[in-house]
């Protein structure tokens, strides 16, 4: 790709300001709750995956596989623009950038990178696939083993948070991170979109449901779960 590159589809309406391309799933969402977060500047183009948007031939010139969010900065290393999927990798990139929600000290730095790659490598498809069970319908489905089988991963995965979160206000203390960002808009989908408080029983992890309200509390995390909504 050749530098300030940017989709007819979706022109930019600021070509110096970030291009985020994005859908306000609990994916999407990680990326608008940092942005703003961050404040920084940005342009937000909605990309509808329930239209196919994501298979416009642009769109896979920005993301190959074809997923969202997707995001384009033309001021990226070295002055050059830079396109980047996988929100853990958009994440990282976002604060590395800013010096913003990443610990400086080398160690708490790689433990909040394991958190955030826990996030992307567990917490996320093991989430997403239990939801597609959960809502299949009855006619599609022939028996109830992976609708138990990603019922069990997900409430293991849950204890796993809720310990971590023991005696402490965010996933890396006093301190709000990346991490934090990456995990809550999953933890809120379950409950919210999918349903499965109860399925789930939420309540039972007091200390993840404490986090929840206070990250879903700040401001820019209300402001960034509305960015490329439908």
């Amino acid at each position: 790709m050749t530098s300030n590159w940017f989709p007819k589809r979706w022109p930019a309406l600021h070509p110096d300001h970030i291009q985020l391309y994005s859908l306000a799933t609990p994916n999407g969402q990680k990326i608008g709750i940092a942005l703003e977060e961050m404040g920084l500047s940005y342009d937000a183009h909605l990309i509808d995956i329930t239209a196919g948007d994501q298979n416009d031939e642009d769109y896979r010139r920005l993301s190959p596989n074809g997923k969202i969010p997707t995001l384009s900065d033309p001021n990226g290393p070295h002055g050059e623009q830079i396109f980047l999927m996988e929100t853990g990798a958009i994440l990282l990139y976002l604060a590395e950038k800013t010096g913003q929600l990443l610990p400086t000290d080398p160690r708490e730095r790689i433990e909040c990178m394991q958190w955030l790659f826990f996030q992307a490598a567990h917490v996320g498809p093991m989430f997403g696939q239990f939801g597609h069970f959960l809502k299949l319908p009855a006619e599609k489905s022939t028996d109830d083993y992976a609708k138990q089988r990603y019922l069990n991963e997900s409430k293991r995965l849950l204890a796993v948070l809720d310990k971590r979160l023991e005696g402490r206000d965010f996933i890396m203390g006093k301190d709000y991170s990346v991490a934090d960002i990456a995990m809550c808009p999953w933890i809120e989908c379950v409950d919210i979109f999918y349903g499965a408080r109860d399925t789930l029983a939420l309540g039972e992890f007091k200390h993840v449901m404490a986090w929840r309200s206070r990250v879903t509390s700040r401001p820019a995390y209300q402001r960034g779960i509305k960015v490329c909504a439908k």
